[in-house]
């Protein structure tokens, strides 16, 4: 006899809830590294995909799917315009420090 387990609605909303959470204390005990700070931001938005299509799984509603493709639409323009903003902050400050960023106002 062989038992097969099927997560329910409950499971991914704790998984998304769980990687929400971690995403949130990312941010807020990395304050000086901009690059840990984007990862953060992909799992909170990450975290959020997965319950859209939990949800859309499970009332068979493909609304929720073709929402996620929009939100990792912005979440690619997100990362493309941080990873810029990054990489010219390199090279006028050399650090990725995110306190330096206050010497570009000057």
């Amino acid at each position: 006899m062989s038992f097969i387990w099927h997560p329910t609605l409950t499971h991914y909303l704790v998984l998304g809830a769980i990687l929400f959470a971690i995403s949130v204390i990312g941010i807020f005990l990395n304050r000086r590294n901009v690059i840990l700070m984007l990862m953060a931001i992909e799992l909170m938005l990450l975290a959020v995909n997965l319950n859209f299509i939990a949800f859309s799984h499970y009332l068979n509603d493909p609304a929720g799917q073709v929402f996620v493709f929009f939100i990792l639409t912005v979440a690619a323009a997100e990362s493309a315009i941080g990873l810029a903003i990054l990489v010219l902050l390199f090279r006028t400050v050399r650090s990725i420090d995110v306190e330096d960023l206050s010497t570009l106002k000057h």
